[in-house]
């Protein structure tokens, strides 16, 4: 599972950076962010310290910025900082004594991620409370019915591939286990998105010779 997820990230990547004209590319690459928001979701909720886990998430965001400027978005945070605020309102989440009462705070964090200019913004919010709160075939319908409203109201067509992993993760969850039980070394599966954004960076830079000027001053805007 975390050699799909790495591997389609990656060509999503190349084909955004150096082929953007190229569709194909982004098809495959939605299938990783499913399987991250997943991913996410298993360590928060079988991890033997959410602190620590939480703060591996922040230096994971912070060591992946500039990199994530350089090679893709100049004014963007990356998916990580997406990840960790997700993390943070499952924290808040788990702390209330009924689930119903977290939805001021569910509001709340939908807005500011829709303000701030994070990787996938409030969907990548709403997909980790998708996959952390549906099993099963209702995980397949909130995923489907969060891509269609984002497909009449944001025009993101590309992103309904992302229904695939989502469908394999929801109806045959023996199969993830099984993949799961063969994991990469820790420091593989953490250290590898901030490492192949600073490689495609540098590839981005000896192809085009021009770093993509960053403003800071947007990172910051709401």
């Amino acid at each position: 599972m975390q050699i799909i997820a790495m591997l389609t990230m990656l060509i999503d990547h190349v084909g955004l950076i150096f082929y953007p004209g190229e569709l194909a590319w982004r098809y495959v690459g939605r299938i990783a962010f499913p399987i991250y928001c997943y991913a996410l979701v298993q360590g928060h909720i079988h991890t033997s310290s959410r602190p620590r886990y939480l703060r591996r998430l922040l230096v994971i965001a912070v060591l992946a910025q500039i990199p994530y400027n350089l090679a893709i978005d100049p004014g963007g945070w990356n998916v990580v900082f997406t990840l960790l605020f997700s993390a943070l309102v499952l924290t808040v989440l788990d702390l209330l004594p009924k689930l119903w009462m977290g939805l001021p705070v569910v509001v709340a964090a939908v807005l500011l991620t829709d303000a701030l200019p994070l990787d996938y913004n409030a969907y990548g919010l709403l997909l980790v409370l998708i996959f952390r709160y549906t099993r099963s075939y209702w995980l397949v319908l909130a995923h489907m019915a969060l891509n269609v409203f984002y497909l009449f109201y944001y025009n993101w067509l590309v992103q309904l591939a992302s229904i695939l992993p989502t469908i394999l993760i929801a109806l045959t969850p023996g199969f993830w286990v099984l993949l799961e039980k063969r994991r990469l070394p820790r420091w593989v599966w953490w250290s590898f998105y901030p490492a192949h954004l600073a490689i495609l960076a540098l590839v981005k830079f000896l192809m085009f010779e021009d770093w993509v000027f960053i403003d800071w001053r947007s990172l910051f805007s709401v």
